[in-house]
């Protein structure tokens, strides 16, 4: 048997694009497959790894504001000190209401911040670059409930995307003086005096090394004392030397006067770190089942971790591996979609028209997966997590909204007959004027990322058929019903 961590043989087709498409970002059109088939494997995975060579889109400068949680002035607080001391009822009224006037303020930029995120996940010509940060925000997750301040969010969203395919080690060193991390973990906390391990306990745990993978607590408690007086002001980092411990630690067996860097890199140097790195973006992009990987995967996995050493932790050499390999090739319908993984690849796959970007943001929130909010610093379980019987039955009314533009909450169509028109998918599939079996083969080949039953093939096509295939509403209805499907769940 052919190793399945070696470059997949098999034709590159269409069929494979669009799996390649829908892991490396988030779908394609038909057109856009079968143009990726056209140039190869090799060159199609290049042009989606190596997306800075693609034009992409720019922030504005101002784009969200900085001053909505600004420090106080001098005189601001001493305003505050004169009104505590005095007890001037109405200047601490004051004080209250320009709290919650910026409290209000800065609800609303987190609001215009995951809009903003989501319409770029919907828009980019860097689909991998997008998924990317998403992964990464989930991993070094950090939510706004406990940050509590917008901009900060908004800076380290800009860091993770700076990173997204570039260098896990320098990542992580930007993540030790990331504000918002720093905040979510209580950095200010972390004194020589008396050392607050949640930063150094969820560096090992969770973003380099994994759960129980070769540390103890007194290395945890070694690596506080490493990463005090780390800390921010405003929004930008800053080191407290008063508050640093420049004695000796020992970690890992390695003692030294250790700062936070020296402490990264020691773990950094650990094999466990690339095998805990690989296995996470193995079940982000290949097969998230609860027994993933198994023995094919885990070779793919030590095969990933072993570039990862060698390259120093450069990430694209490993993403263009386990893009190529066998492994990936056949692991089709092996993730579960994400909600924002279904809102965003049906809307691309099938050019849907999106006149409300909240109304996606909140259907994801609905449907457990809230932008800038991840439920604890383990991020996003994924996988079977994402579907119950709750959920499912939002993701079916996110797709209806999808495609006919109504909404739960109305008792009318949004759209109507101006909303989705399916015939430019059925030409652009070949089958606008086919039978009724051949376009339902033509639908499910696109819209499933595996092959559906017989049964159900011929469901699919006698509804299409009761519809009339000429008219709208059978595409239409087809589409939904496919939408419908458990199989539709998967990626």
């Amino acid at each position: 048997m052919a190793d399945p961590s070696q470059p997949c043989t098999s034709p590159f087709d269409a069929a494979a694009a669009a799996h390649l498409l829908s892991r490396a970002g988030f779908g394609g059109t038909p057109q856009q497959c079968r143009a990726l088939a056209a140039m190869g494997r090799k060159r199609a995975i290049e042009l989606l790894v190596d997306f800075e060579s693609v034009e992409g889109e720019s922030t504005p400068e101002g784009l969200f504001r900085s001053d909505i949680r600004r420090p106080a002035t001098a005189e601001e607080r001493r305003f505050v000190e004169d009104a505590r001391r005095s007890q001037d009822e109405a200047a601490l009224e004051r004080i209250q209401q320009e709290r919650n006037r910026r409290d209000s303020e800065d609800r609303a930029q987190l609001t215009e911040l995951r809009r903003w995120w989501m319409r770029r996940m919907v828009e980019s010509p860097r689909p991998l670059e997008e998924k990317l940060t998403l992964f990464w925000h989930s991993h070094f997750a950090t939510g706004y409930r406990t940050v509590q301040d917008s901009y900060l969010l908004f800076l380290q969203n800009g860091l993770l995307r700076r990173h997204a395919a570039g260098n896990f080690a320098d990542l992580v060193f930007a993540i030790l003086r990331d504000p918002a991390m720093l905040s979510y973990l209580d950095a200010n906390e972390n004194r020589r005096q008396s050392p607050n391990e949640n930063l150094a306990r969820e560096l090992m745990e969770l973003f380099v090394l994994g759960e129980g993978h070769g540390y103890t607590e007194g290395d945890i408690k070694e690596g506080a004392r490493a990463l005090t007086g780390y800390t921010f002001s405003d929004d930008e980092f800053a080191f407290d030397e008063g508050n640093h411990d420049w004695g000796e630690k020992t970690i890992l067996g390695r003692t030294g006067e250790w700062d936070g860097d020296g402490f990264a890199r020691i773990i950094l140097s650990r094999p466990e770190c690339s095998e805990y790195l690989a296995t996470k973006l193995y079940r982000y992009f290949v097969d998230d089942a609860p027994n993933s990987p198994d023995a094919d995967g885990m070779r793919l996995v030590q095969a990933m971790a072993q570039t990862m050493r060698d390259g120093q932790y450069s990430l694209p050499p490993v993403l263009r591996q386990m893009f190529a390999s066998d492994d990936f090739d056949r692991r089709r319908g092996c993730v579960v979609k994400s909600p924002v993984q279904l809102m965003v690849q049906s809307i691309r796959t099938m050019e849907l028209p999106v006149d409300d970007v909240m109304a996606l943001v909140q259907a994801c929130d609905l449907m457990g997966q809230q932008l800038l909010q991840p439920p604890n610093v383990k991020g996003w379980a994924g996988g079977r997590s994402w579907i119950n019987t709750s959920t499912y039955f939002v993701r079916q009314n996110a797709l209806v909204y999808l495609l006919t533009g109504q909404r739960p909450d109305r008792d009318s169509f949004g759209g109507a007959d101006g909303w989705w028109d399916p015939q430019p998918l059925l030409a652009d599939l070949g089958v606008a004027d086919a039978s009724s079996a051949a376009t339902a083969d033509a639908l499910a080949a696109t819209l499933l990322a595996i092959n559906m039953s017989p049964t159900r093939r011929d469901e699919m096509a006698a509804l299409i058929e009761s519809h009339g295939l000429n008219r709208r509403g059978g595409a239409m209805a087809a589409v939904q019903w496919i939408s419908a499907l458990p199989e539709f769940q998967l990626t």
